[in-house]
């Protein structure tokens, strides 16, 4: 027989929420999300000058880290061995060439800079070879004479074309000594940032592959191979071609006796950036050989120039890239440009750069909404 206290339910006891208590205008989620947002903007904020460096780090480390876990492994060497010396590497066969080159660059600009101001102050008739040319030497002959062979007429045509006085450009060139200051500090921090990343490169790459499979938990794997292989090509197939462009064609315009074969063969480097570009440099100065009554340098430079072009894009790229890097001239002009304006002599690999991962990125997703266009 059952005891009929035991049967008796309980009452229970309501509580009720205190009415002096404040009701949270946002949960806890969105404070800590905000909050999460606050300090990653205030972080920006601050180290924002070290970014320029640290993309450049990024992009070094991501197209030179399958060299460099081969090299640990086939020497059987600690990682921070391993780093110390592709850091040792990278400066001594990249960063002191390039300084070189830009520094005897900048010594014969300045040799035009103070011609300029020559032909400004006192006027000069324009070169032989320019009036000597069929058909159009009349017509450039007249132009000069207006706008170059006048004294003060270089000073007229610069506040024309670009606003400024040819006085604050002369002492815009001045300040050069603050903007290599600048610089220095900038490839310190970017030595730093990339010895961090050979070391510990792996420990990023997987708190990376964490937090992206989280955002883009359907996409994520994908992008995570696309974007290493896009700036490995990038790098490799334009950058390093670049450069080698630049090196060997100013060597040709040395040999073929060009004024300012460095400054020729720094700008044969920028333009060989853009599809396109390297051609056109060595048949300008080609043209000009030419016209200045050396015919046969001309000639052979362009042969020159047309067969190291040919070797490059037929053998070279493919065996570094595995292929030909199809990027489509606009997005690699703006990319050059706009990573020059924004981040200095840096921006000409890093601008390219990006512009490759946007279009990269751009594809992937075209490819996916094509093969599944009834996916959300």
């Amino acid at each position: 027989m059952n005891d009929p206290q035991q049967a008796t339910p309980r009452p229970q006891m309501v509580v009720q929420d205190d009415p002096a208590t404040p009701f949270p205008l946002i949960s806890d989620i969105s404070a800590a999300r905000w909050l999460l947002v606050f300090i990653i903007a205030a972080a920006i904020y601050f180290f924002h000058g070290f970014l320029v460096p640290v993309l450049a780090a990024t992009i070094i480390a991501f197209a030179s880290w399958p060299l460099s876990r081969s090299v640990q492994r086939g020497l059987g060497i600690h990682r921070t061995t391993t780093a110390a010396l592709f850091v040792l590497v990278i400066v001594l066969f990249l960063v002191v060439p390039i300084t070189m080159a830009l520094l005897y660059a900048f010594r014969e600009l300045q040799q035009w800079i103070y011609w300029v101001f020559e032909v400004n102050a006192n006027g000069a008739p324009a070169p032989e070879w320019m009036t000597a040319l069929p058909r159009i030497g009349d017509w450039i002959d007249e132009q000069w004479s207006r706008h170059v062979g006048q004294p003060g007429a270089i000073a007229e045509l610069v506040q024309l074309t670009s606003g400024n006085t040819i006085a604050s450009i002369y002492r815009s060139v001045l300040a050069a000594g603050n903007i290599a200051f600048h610089l220095a500090l900038n490839l310190l921090f970017m030595l730093i940032a990339l010895f961090v990343f050979y070391r510990d490169g792996h420990k990023i790459a997987g708190q990376i592959d964490i937090v992206g499979a989280r955002i883009l938990p359907r996409r994520w794997e994908r992008l995570s191979r696309v974007v290493p292989l896009t700036i490995s090509a990038t790098v490799t197939g334009m950058t390093l071609i670049a450069i080698g462009e630049g090196v060997i064609l100013g060597i040709a315009y040395w040999i073929a006796g060009v004024p300012s074969p460095v400054t020729l063969g720094v700008i044969t480097g920028i333009m060989a950036l853009i599809p396109g570009g390297a051609p056109l440099s060595f048949t300008l100065v080609s043209i000009y050989l030419v016209a200045s009554g050396s015919p046969l340098a001309g000639v052979l430079l362009f042969l020159w120039g047309s067969v190291e072009l040919f070797i490059v894009d037929k053998t070279i790229r493919p065996v570094l890239v595995g292929g030909p890097v199809k990027m489509p001239f606009l997005p690699t002009f703006f990319g050059l440009v706009g990573g020059v304006k924004t981040m200095g002599i840096v921006g000409l690999f890093v601008g390219p750069v990006l512009m490759a991962l946007l279009v990269a990125i751009w594809r992937e997703w075209l490819r996916e909404i094509r093969e599944h266009p009834q996916s959300p």
